[in-house]
């Protein structure tokens, strides 16, 4: 498959220019579905838990990293609450400098606020526990998500995750010309992130969204796991996690279809 922007200075630019005029609001990140976020929270976090814990292979509670953060509801109520320390990373300074009010007393556990392109964004060597992306890989070519992952996985410590959430189509690649991004079917994805040199371990399935948005996002739910560097990667409907845990053995594939649990 050929990378996905023809003008990769506009598609870039264009998602910048979207991202601009959204309010820096809970229901702005989530296009309008602001109902959404306590689903989409609790279904993270009991993702996430399966994995986090003290042991061999288990992920430790350091330090995450939240990637197209946004005004931080994702650190606020899924990160900061599991780990010691969040860095967020986003290419809008007004979601940044929201977040820093709307993250309260418990954002003073956050260190570091990085205004960048993941295109461009390089994480802190050995740094990490979690690096989680959620809803943000639509908005890089082919290649620079290829080349992001590998940066993540330098990121990470042992046995740490990479965890991505976010959309896939049902076939082929299909753009979103509003906010200049893509969605991608899961054989795709797949694909993008074995060219990062990563193995899917595990996916599942995130369960109980409003019916209207599987089909105007044309997804399905599903997380998935990788191996080599512990990478996670979760979709809105169709999740891919990648996990590096050379102790951890490989798991077989679930459907997309298989089903995930949801906390309350």
């Amino acid at each position: 498959m050929g990378d996905i922007a023809e003008n990769e200075t506009s598609f870039y630019s264009n998602a910048e220019d979207y991202w601009r005029d959204v309010p820096p609001t809970v229901d702005g990140m989530l296009g309008g579905y602001g109902t959404i976020s306590s689903i989409d929270i609790n279904g993270s976090k009991a993702f996430l838990n399966k994995f986090l814990g003290e042991g061999e292979g288990k992920t430790g509670c350091s330090c995450a990293l939240d990637c197209g953060a946004g005004i931080g509801r994702i650190t606020k109520r899924l990160l900061l609450p599991l780990f010691n320390t969040v860095d967020l990373v986003d290419v809008t300074q007004e979601f940044l400098d929201k977040a820093k009010h709307y993250l309260g007393k418990e954002g003073r556990r956050v260190e570091n606020y990085f205004c960048c392109g993941l295109q461009d964004f390089e994480p802190m060597s050995g740094r990490y526990d979690i690096i989680w992306i959620q809803w943000v890989i639509g908005h890089l070519t082919d290649s620079h998500l290829v080349e992001f992952l590998r940066r993540c996985q330098k990121g990470l410590r042992p046995n740490g995750l990479i965890i991505i959430k976010d959309n896939v189509s049902y076939e082929g690649v299909v753009p979103d010309e509003v906010d200049s991004s893509v969605c991608r079917d899961l054989e795709i994805v797949r694909s993008l992130v074995s060219r990062a040199g990563l193995q899917i371990v595990h996916e599942e399935q995130q369960l109980n969204f409003p019916q209207e948005i599987y089909q105007s996002r044309m997804i399905q739910s599903c997380i998935s796991t990788i191996k080599s560097c512990r990478v996670s990667l979760m979709f809105l409907d169709l999740s891919t996690i990648t996990g590096s845990a050379v102790s951890r053995a490989l798991q077989s594939l679930k459907r997309p279809d298989a089903q995930m649990s949801n906390e309350t």
